[in-house]
């Protein structure tokens, strides 16, 4: 089958086999394939609790400059 006889439906590929052998590798690698540092929880808990700390503080503040208390 020559170039001119395809049809526009048909599964074969037309990519060259440098672009087939990139297709491939993007392929197997995946999109996600990247290397991740740990997750690491106790970092998350810290940063949690200096975040609600630091809320709790400025709403003092404001409470005490609106003369709530």
């Amino acid at each position: 089958m020559n170039e001119s006889s395809r049809q526009p439906n048909d599964a074969s590929p037309v990519l060259s086999p440098e672009d087939q052998a990139r297709v491939d590798r993007v392929i197997q690698t995946g999109v996600n394939a990247t290397e991740k540092k740990p997750f690491k929880p106790i970092l998350l808990v810290i940063l949690l609790v200096l975040v609600v700390t630091g809320f709790s503080l400025l709403s003092q503040v404001l409470a005490r400059m609106a003369g709530v208390y």
